[in-house]
């Protein structure tokens, strides 16, 4: 049974470290393709940002934002395959800032065809949210392995 266990989260992990390695293989000096469609999206979250909440935004380049989210995706897969719960808080966070930046459906109107793809692709990001958050639930219900403890001899 704990084989089966790691090799679901083997395969589970296998998104993320499929496209961080994609990622850091395009990376180049500017940050790659990644760098590049990650901007226009930033710039459009960031005037969201301080649109609704007034707060400004950091300029910030988008390779290191890149890096950034090459290196959770790298080390949260590491350490959630080894069944750490670190690991899985790690690409929670990485999914929760970056689903709603990526896959932007909602400034694009219904009946456009990228409404609807990126609609789907919000929805697997939901997905994998999903399936972390059951794991990170189901790794804290269990109860832990009682520690045998030494024997104390009786004395009289």
């Amino acid at each position: 049974m704990a084989f089966l266990s790691f090799l679901g989260r083997l395969l589970f992990v296998s998104v993320f470290i499929l496209s961080a390695y994609q990622e850091f293989n395009e990376f180049g000096v500017d940050g790659g393709a990644a760098a590049n469609a990650l901007g226009p999206k930033f710039n459009v979250f960031s005037k969201h940002v301080t649109t609704h909440t007034g707060l400004q935004v950091p300029h910030i380049e988008m390779k290191h934002l890149v890096l950034g989210t090459i290196i959770m995706r790298g080390l949260g897969s590491f350490l959630f395959v080894f069944g750490s719960s670190l690991g899985a808080y790690i690409l929670l966070l990485h999914q929760a800032i970056v689903t709603p930046i990526l896959y932007d459906f909602y400034n694009y109107d219904a009946d456009k065809m990228e409404f609807v793809q990126l609609f789907v692709k919000f929805t697997q990001g939901l997905q994998l949210i999903g399936a972390l958050l059951f794991f990170v639930g189901m790794k804290n219900s269990m109860p832990r392995r009682p520690t045998k403890k030494a024997a104390k001899t009786k004395t009289n």
